[in-house]
């Protein structure tokens, strides 16, 4: 895992076992180019507007995501179900072990 010199980590060079680094340790920074790195340019900024870090990505529930952002339903479902989703369940499995 790399840090960038602003704190945040390098979530596109860094991948670990095939995996991102623990979201719990991005930053707001590293939360809005993930986004923006998978193809959600226009909606990344609602996370930034939200000031949502890595440790609040994993606390997001469904309905945040649909409501708390102010994004479209259509992008918020697929941000949620594709994305927020999968990362807190790979935090949690590497944190179980």
């Amino acid at each position: 895992m790399e840090t960038k010199a602003n704190g945040s980590v390098d979530t596109k060079s860094s991948v670990e076992n095939g995996q991102l680094p623990d979201p719990a340790h991005w930053a707001v920074a590293d939360v809005v180019n993930y986004f923006k790195a998978t193809g959600f340019e226009e909606q990344a900024n609602a996370f930034q507007d939200q000031e949502i870090d890595g440790k609040s990505l994993l606390l997001m529930t469904r309905n945040d995501v649909l409501t708390g952002l102010s994004i479209k339903l259509g992008p918020a479902l697929k941000i949620y179900e594709y994305h927020v989703k999968p990362l807190q369940t790979q935090h949690l499995k590497s944190n179980a072990s």
